[in-house]
């Protein structure tokens, strides 16, 4: 059963991520992928934190040739729309369908300050074309030779200030043509749950993301991140574990039971960590 079936058969969904290496060796990426295996797909990076990566389409088709259902990544940051059309079909034609569209981090996050943005596109616009190539034809109003099929997703920040900034931006996103959405991390499902009732008239598919906390300095660096929010209770539990790491993964385990109970799937965010995803998921007890 194909990720876009799942969608639509009720199931408890799980995907992950993947960051692709810096650089052409791709034994370690390859595998973390094994670990996620079993998972019912994997989200491959963009060049995230602005930070120059292989490229996930390369990365998404290595994935696909081994059995894992990829789930390319594509931000707005770094190509026009003449570049963002081109990968959209270039992902068709290897057999990716799965694609999240998303902004990108601004490059003043990674190491190439300085470097020019492009945004020629804005997400929503972004979603649009994706569903315009469908109909075979492109932005220009050319009429293409084969029309792709795509299963598109977008992200929704829920801990953002204010929420119904982002419950807005979630509906615009449906109307454009997204399916699925998958957030940015949850500690809180209590938090969450409340930003989830504003939008589940939508009737959208939502992956709330949870994070492996693996230690106190690593805890410290997603606290930097915009809209993310670790509630005082996960932060005394870190700081004051023997092991933070198996601290972190009961964390993770914890907050997927919880959310289990009104939540679409999750979203596990591992972080170089992806090998511990399937304790996670065991210790949750969703499989």
């Amino acid at each position: 059963m194909k990720f876009k079936e799942k969608l639509e058969s009720g199931k408890f969904l799980i995907t992950a991520e993947l960051f692709p290496p810096k650089g052409v060796d791709v034994s370690a990426f390859l595998r973390r992928a094994q670990s996620l295996k079993d998972l019912d797909a994997v989200n491959v990076t963009d060049n995230q934190r602005a930070s120059m990566r292989a490229g996930s389409l390369a990365m998404c088709k290595l994935l696909l040739e081994r059995g894992i259902e990829p789930v390319l990544q594509l931000t707005c940051r770094d190509k026009n729309r003449i570049a963002l059309q081109s990968e959209l079909l270039s992902a068709n034609i290897l057999g990716i369908e799965n694609v999240l569209i998303l902004s990108g981090d601004h490059t003043d996050a990674g190491e190439y300050k300085g470097t020019k943005t492009v945004y020629d596109l804005d997400t929503v616009q972004l979603i649009k074309t994706a569903r315009l190539l469908e109909t075979g034809f492109d932005l220009a109003g050319k009429k293409l030779s084969g029309a792709p099929k795509f299963c598109v997703g977008a992200v929704v920040n829920p801990s953002a200030t204010p929420d119904e900034l982002q419950a807005l931006m979630l509906e615009k996103k449906v109307k454009a043509g997204a399916e699925f959405f998958q957030t940015q991390t949850v500690f809180d499902a209590a938090r969450y749950k409340n930003f989830y009732d504003k939008v589940k008239h939508t009737n959208a598919v939502i992956l709330p993301g949870v994070t492996l906390i693996k230690s106190p300095k690593f805890m410290s660096f997603l606290q930097s991140l915009p809209g993310v929010y670790i509630p005082q209770e996960v932060q005394d539990r870190i700081n004051g574990a023997a092991d933070p790491l198996a601290e972190g993964i009961k964390i993770c385990a914890q907050t997927i039971k919880e959310l289990r109970s009104f939540a679409r799937g999750v979203h596990i965010m591992a972080i170089g960590m992806e090998e511990f995803i399937p304790e996670i998921i065991r210790a949750s007890c969703v499989l």
